[in-house]
C-alpha cells in the first residue's frame, strides 16, 4: 500500500467517533465515542489502521507517522503535566491494539510504557507507594520482553513463580517492593540473555518498538488462524491506542474490572463483571487470579459501583445493545478503558434481541440482524438429560451454554491431535492464553480451574460459539503430569469428562443428551404461546415469525421419504426441492436395478422395469401425501453405476478362487464381464444422470409414469399432489429435449387411462458449467432451473469432494488459499458467477422461469444470502438446516431493505 503524504495517521481520543471502526479499529472508535460522551476516559491517541496498512506493505512505518505521533505525544503530555519517562514524574502510557472486528487476545498489549531504572523511582516518590512502582516496572519487563522481543513468556512466569516460592506465598501481591525489586532484576537478565539486548531504558524507544510490535502482531499466526475462524478479512489491519495510563494496582482502594450491561451466558439483566482489588486489567482477562463479581464492589467502593452503574446504563442505551465494559479505578476515580458490542451466547443473542424491541431501543427488524443463522443452529444441539445418573466432579461458570463430552486432553497441541484423528475432546487448562487458539477450536469445550465470565477463555468460546466452564475452583489442574485433581479422584488424560456450559458443572464420564426446546419447539412439541415455554423458545418464536413475514425465498427441504417429508414440513419446509430416487433404490431393491443395468434383452428389461414401477408409485404416493399442497421436485435417477454393481475386485477375487476350485458359477462369469465392460475409473463423470437415462431404454419413463400415476391416484383421492420432475447432469438442451419429449407422452398416457388433468413441469438441474454457459438455451425445454451447487463447486474446481477434503484442505485453509471450504460456503467469484449469469439468462429466454438451489449451499447462511441477492425463488436444504435457511432469508431481504432505504 502506498503512502499519502496528505494522509492523517494519528487522531485525538476528541477528534474520533464510533463510525470510524474502519479507520481507528473497534477500540479507538469507542474510546473517541466514550470520550465525546463525556465519560471519564484518559486521554490519549490513535494510529489507524492505514498506518498497519503501509507498515505490513512496506516493512516500514509511514514517513509522517513520527512527526505526528510526536506532535499528540507533546499535547498530551501538556495535559497531564508530565513527560513520557520524565525520571521525577513520569508518563505512562500502554499500547494497545485494536481491529475493527473484535479479536480478544488475539494482538498485543504492552502497559507501563514510559519507565526505566530512573523513572520507577519518581513513580514511587509521586504515588507513595514503592511496592505499586516495582509492580508495574516488572510488569512493563515482562509484557515487552514478551510481546515486543519475542521472548518466552513462561521464563517470566517461571521467575515469578520461584519468587513466590522463596517468599511462601502464592498470590504477587504477597511479594513487596524489595522481592519486586530482585525479580526487576532477574526479569533483565532473562531479555538480556534471550533477546540479545538490554531492555530499552529511552522511553520514545519503548514507544516506537511497542507500536511496531502490535502492528506486527496482527500477522501472527493464531491472529491469522482466529480470523479464518471468525471470516474476518486479513487486509484490515489493526489501529493502535496509545493511552494515558491509570492504575488499578495502587492498593487496596485500586483495582480493575470487566462488567456487562447484560449477563453474555443468558441475556437476562442485572449485575454481570469480575472486579479484582490492587490489579491491573490483564490480569482479569488473562484469568490469572480468580476476581470477585461485579457485584460486591458495592461494597467495597460504592461510589464507583454507582457511578458505573449509571455509566453501563448510558452506554446500552446509546449503543442499543450489549454493552462490554473495561474499567480501571485509581484510588477511588472511576477510568472507562474500553466498551464495545460484546460477545454474547445463541440464547442471549435472542433474548437480548426481543428484549430490547420491547424497551422500544431497536425495531423487529434490527433485532433479526441482531441474531443469526450459525446461532440457531447452536441452539438446535442436544443438552444433557437432567434425569440421568452423573458423576458431578466439580462446578464452575457458566461461561459458554451447550452439552460437551469428550477425552480430558491438557494442552493445544494434543487437542488437535487427536481431534484429527476422529477423538473428541475436552480441553483442559488452567486458563488459557492466545497461544491455545488451535486446540481451543480442536476441542468440544474448554475448562478451566481459574478465570470468570471475563477471561480469555470464556470470551473466545462465546464468540466461537463452544461450550466453556471457567473458574472451577476446586479442580487442581496439572498439566506437566498431565491430569486433573478434585477430592480424591483423578482424571488422567485420555478420561471421558462432561461439561455443561448453561450450568457450570462438570461431571466424569459421558452424560446422555436429550433434544433442544429449540428442536422440540420447531416440531411442534412445545408452543410458544404456553404458559410454560422456555424463555429462549419465545425469544426465538418472535423473531422467526417476523423473518418468516419478511423474506422473498422460500425455502424448501431435500428429502428422499415421508418420514423426512414429514419432519421437514413440521420444520417449517415449504416443498421438498430434491428427492433423490436413486436413495429408493438401496437395500433389497438394489438386486432389481442391477438386473435393469446388465439386462441383455428387450424382455430382460421391461421385466425389470415392471418390477420396479409399483414400489417407486408407491415411494411417491406417500411422498406427495406427505407434501400434500406443496411442490415436490423429484429427480430422476442419478447413480454412479459402481454403487448398483458389484465391486470389481471383490468379485474377481471371487471368479477366479471359484475357477481354482473348478466349480465356476456361470452367472458370476457373466456378471464379471459385464461389470468389466461398465468399470468407469472416474464414475461420477461417467454414464450417470440424463447419460443414463438416454442409453438405457425406458429408464426415466418407468420413472416418470411412477410420479404421473402417484400424483394421479393422490389427486383423484382429492388431494394436492404438485410433482416436478427434474433431469439431472444435461450439459446441452438437446439431452433435455429428448427425456422431455419421451416424459410429456407417458404423462398424456397416464392423464388418458386415469381421466385425470396432472400439471407436472420438468425442468433440470445445473450442475455442469456448460449447464450454466448454456442456460438461455437449455432454458428453452426446461420450466425450472434447480443448480446442484455440490456437483457444480467439484466441476468447476475440477477437484472430488470425498478425495480433496481429506487430502489438501486443511493445508489450503491453513495457508488461507480458502478463508472456508467452497462445499461449506458457496465460492461467489468461480461457482456462484456461473449461477449469476445462468439465471439471468434463463430468464431472459423465459421470463417465469422458476430458480432453485438444492445443494447443502442452500442451509448455509452466507450462501442464502448470496442466492436471495442472485433472485433465486427458493433454496433447499437437509430437514434440520429448515430453520437457519428461513431465519437467514429474512435476514437478507430485511438486510436488502435497509440497503434500499439508505
Amino acid at each position: 500500500m502506498s503512502e499519502n503524504k496528505d494522509q492523517k495517521f494519528v487522531y485525538d481520543f476528541t477528534e474520533g467517533n464510533r463510525d470510524l471502526k474502519d479507520l481507528l479499529g473497534g477500540k479507538g472508535a469507542n474510546l473517541a465515542e466514550m470520550t465525546n460522551l463525556g465519560l471519564p476516559v484518559p486521554p490519549g491517541f490513535t494510529i489507524t489502521t492505514e498506518a498497519c496498512k503501509v507498515y505490513l506493505a512496506s516493512g516500514e512505518a509511514p514517513a509522517a507517522l513520527r512527526d505526528e505521533v510526536s506532535a499528540h505525544l507533546a499535547a498530551l503530555e501538556a495535559k497531564m503535566g508530565k513527560k513520557l519517562g520524565q525520571s521525577d514524574d513520569p508518563l505512562l502510557v500502554s499500547v494497545r491494539s485494536g481491529a475493527k472486528f473484535s479479536m480478544p487476545g488475539m494482538m498485543d498489549t504492552v502497559l507501563n510504557i514510559g519507565l526505566s531504572d530512573e523513572s520507577v523511582a519518581g513513580l514511587a516518590s509521586q504515588a507513595g507507594n514503592e511496592r505499586f512502582a516495582w509492580d508495574s516496572y516488572r510488569r512493563l519487563i515482562q509484557m515487552f520482553g514478551k510481546t515486543v522481543l519475542d521472548v518466552d513468556g513462561e521464563l517470566f512466569e517461571e521467575a515469578l513463580d520461584e519468587a513466590k516460592a522463596a517468599k511462601k506465598v502464592t498470590v504477587d501481591t504477597d511479594l513487596d517492593a524489595a522481592d519486586l525489586k530482585k525479580l526487576v532484576t532477574r526479569f533483565k537478565k532473562i531479555v538480556a540473555k534471550q533477546a540479545g539486548r538490554e531492555f530499552p531504558q529511552d522511553a520514545r524507544e519503548q514507544l516506537d518498538l511497542a507500536v511496531e510490535a502490535v502492528f506486527n502482531s496482527w500477522n501472527t499466526d493464531r491472529a491469522k488462524l482466529y480470523r479464518r475462524q471468525e471470516r474476518i478479512p486479513s487486509d484490515l489491519g489493526t489501529a493502535v491506542n496509545i493511552c494515558s495510563m491509570v492504575f488499578g494496582n495502587l492498593g487496596p482502594d485500586s483495582g480493575t474490572g470487566v462488567a456487562f450491561t447484560r449477563d453474555p451466558a443468558s441475556g437476562h439483566a442485572g449485575v454481570y463483571g469480575d472486579y479484582l482489588q490492587n490489579a491491573q486489567g490483564e490480569d482479569v482477562v488473562a484469568g490469572i487470579r480468580n476476581t470477585v463479581p461485579l457485584a460486591d464492589l458495592e461494597t467495597i467502593d460504592k461510589a464507583s459501583y454507582d457511578q458505573l452503574m449509571t455509566i453501563m446504563t448510558t452506554l446500552e442505551t446509546h449503543y442499543k445493545d450489549l454493552c462490554d465494559i473495561e474499567f480501571t479505578i485509581e484510588r477511588g476515580q472511576l477510568w472507562m478503558l474500553q466498551t464495545r458490542v460484546g460477545k454474547r451466547t445463541a440464547g442471549a443473542a435472542f433474548r437480548i434481541a426481543t428484549q430490547l424491541v420491547d424497551q422500544g431501543l431497536i425495531d423487529e427488524a434490527e433485532a433479526l440482524q441482531r441474531v443469526n443463522g450459525a446461532q440457531l443452529a447452536q441452539l438446535m444441539f442436544p443438552r444433557f438429560d437432567e434425569g440421568a445418573a452423573t458423576e458431578l466432579l466439580g462446578r464452575g461458570i457458566a461461561a459458554s451454554p451447550g452439552a460437551a463430552v469428550g477425552k480430558a486432553v491438557f494442552d493445544s497441541y494434543t487437542a488437535v491431535k487427536w481431534s484429527r484423528s476422529g477423538e473428541k475432546v475436552i480441553l483442559i487448562r488452567r486458563e488459557t492464553n492466545p497461544d491455545d487458539l488451535d486446540g481451543m477450536i480442536a476441542a468440544e469445550g474448554i475448562l478451566t480451574s481459574r478465570g470468570g465470565k471475563t477471561s480469555h477463555a470464556a470470551v473466545v468460546a462465546r464468540g466461537m460459539g463452544k461450550t466453556c466452564v471457567c473458574g472451577a475452583e476446586d479442580l487442581e489442574v496439572d498439566t506437566k503430569r498431565r491430569r486433573m485433581t478434585v477430592g480424591g479422584v483423578v482424571i488422567e488424560e485420555g478420561d471421558v469428562v462432561s461439561i455443561d456450559g448453561s450450568t457450570g458443572k462438570v461431571y466424569r464420564g459421558e452424560v446422555p443428551v436429550v433434544p433442544s426446546p429449540v428442536v422440540e419447539y420447531f416440531e411442534g412439541r412445545m408452543h410458544a404461546g404456553a404458559d410454560d415455554a422456555d424463555e429462549l423458545v419465545q425469544a426465538v418464536h418472535r423473531i422467526m415469525a417476523y423473518a418468516d413475514r419478511v423474506r422473498r425465498l422460500r425455502v424448501r427441504a431435500n428429502a428422499d421419504n415421508a418420514e423426512d417429508a414429514l419432519r421437514a414440513r413440521r420444520f417449517g419446509a415449504q416443498g421438498i426441492g430434491l428427492c433423490r430416487t436413486e436413495h429408493m433404490f438401496l437395500g433389497e431393491r438394489r438386486e432389481l436395478v442391477e438386473h435393469l443395468i446388465l439386462a441383455d434383452t428387450d424382455k430382460e428389461r421391461e421385466e425389470a422395469l415392471s418390477a420396479l414401477l409399483p414400489l417407486q408409485k408407491k415411494d411417491f404416493v406417500e411422498l406427495f401425501e406427505a407434501m400434500d399442497g406443496l411442490p415436490v421436485t423429484v429427480r430422476l435417477l442419478d447413480p454412479p453405476l459402481h454403487e448398483f454393481l458389484p465391486d470389481i475386485t471383490e468379485l474377481s477375487v471371487r471368479v477366479a478362487l471359484a475357477e481354482a476350485r473348478k466349480d465356476a458359477n456361470e452367472n458370476d462369469l457373466r456378471l464379471l464381464q459385464a461389470v468389466h465392460k461398465l468399470h468407469e475409473q472416474n464414475p461420477m463423470l461417467g454414464l450417470r444422470g440424463v447419460r443414463l437415462g438416454l442409453v438405457i431404454p425406458g429408464l426415466f419413463a418407468m420413472q416418470v409414469r411412477a410420479i404421473a400415476e402417484a400424483a394421479a391416484e393422490r389427486k383423484n383421492a382429492k388431494g394436492d399432489p404438485r410433482a416436478e420432475i427434474m433431469v439431472p447432469l444435461v450439459g446441452t438442451v438437446q439431452e433435455l429435449e429428448i427425456v422431455r419429449e419421451e416424459a410429456d407422452a407417458v404423462i398424456a398416457e397416464v392423464e388418458a387411462a386415469t381421466g385425470t388433468s396432472l400439471k407436472l413441469t420438468i425442468g433440470t438441474m445445473i450442475e455442469l458449467p456448460r449447464a450454466a454457459l448454456t442456460a438461455g438455451q437449455i432454458a428453452e425445454a426446461a420450466q425450472f432451473f434447480s443448480f446442484g451447487t455440490n456437483d457444480l463447486t467439484q466441476t468447476v474446481w475440477g477437484f472430488s469432494r470425498d478425495d480433496v477434503e481429506a487430502s489438501f484442505f486443511t493445508a489450503y485453509l491453513e495457508k488461507g488459499i480458502f478463508g472456508v471450504s467452497p462445499f461449506e460456503t458457496i465460492d461467489k467469484d468461480g461457482v456462484g458467477a456461473l449461477v449469476r449469469s445462468a439465471a439471468q439468462a434463463g430468464r431472459e429466454t423465459r421470463p417465469d422461469l422458476k430458480l432453485g438451489v438444492c445443494g447443502e449451499h442452500g442451509g448455509d447462511p452466507e450462501s442464502v444470502h448470496f442466492f436471495h441477492e442472485v433472485g433465486l425463488d427458493y433454496v433447499s436444504c437437509s430437514p434440520f438446516r429448515i430453520p437457519v435457511a428461513r431465519l437467514e432469508a429474512g435476514r437478507a431481504a430485511a438486510e436488502s431493505k435497509g440497503s434500499d432505504s439508505r
